[in-house]
């Protein structure tokens, strides 16, 4: 006679894995990623920007312009002309008015499309504006 215990199995039974619980761990992983990291702007194009002695950290929601030395201006990655600086800087401070507006503008860069672009932030309703620069000495 066989007896059956409640312990032991049938032997015509499969065994299965479950995979719940491994996969809300690798949900709540991947949430938890997306929720940390911090999304940085960026301009599109490297510049050369000039040495201050008083440069000073920005903070992270930053619209960021970027001015070549070959005269271009650049926006999120995109060539700009310089009758769309305001329309496009107008388009992100919608997204987050308390942005400050920093422009990168090269060492080589023409002032005068220095001077249109801070124009155009001022007309499009900014109201923090900074050029930046690399920290340390000038010569």
């Amino acid at each position: 006679m066989r007896h059956r215990f409640p312990f032991y199995r049938n032997e015509d039974e499969e065994t299965e894995i479950n995979m719940t619980p491994m996969l809300d761990v690798v949900f709540i992983m991947l949430i938890f990623f997306i929720v940390t990291t911090s999304f940085v702007r960026e301009t599109g194009v490297e510049v050369n920007r000039p040495l201050a002695e008083s440069s000073a950290t920005l903070p992270q929601n930053a619209i960021l312009v970027a001015i070549t030395d070959s005269n271009q201006i650049w926006i999120d990655r995109h060539r700009i002309d310089t009758r769309a600086v305001r329309r496009n800087i107008e388009r992100l401070l919608a997204e987050n008015p308390d942005s400050t507006v920093v422009i990168q503008a090269d060492q080589s860069a023409p002032t005068g499309t220095l001077i249109n672009v801070l124009d155009q932030a001022k007309l499009a309703g900014a109201k923090n504006i900074a050029v930046s620069s690399n920290q340390g000495r000038s010569s």
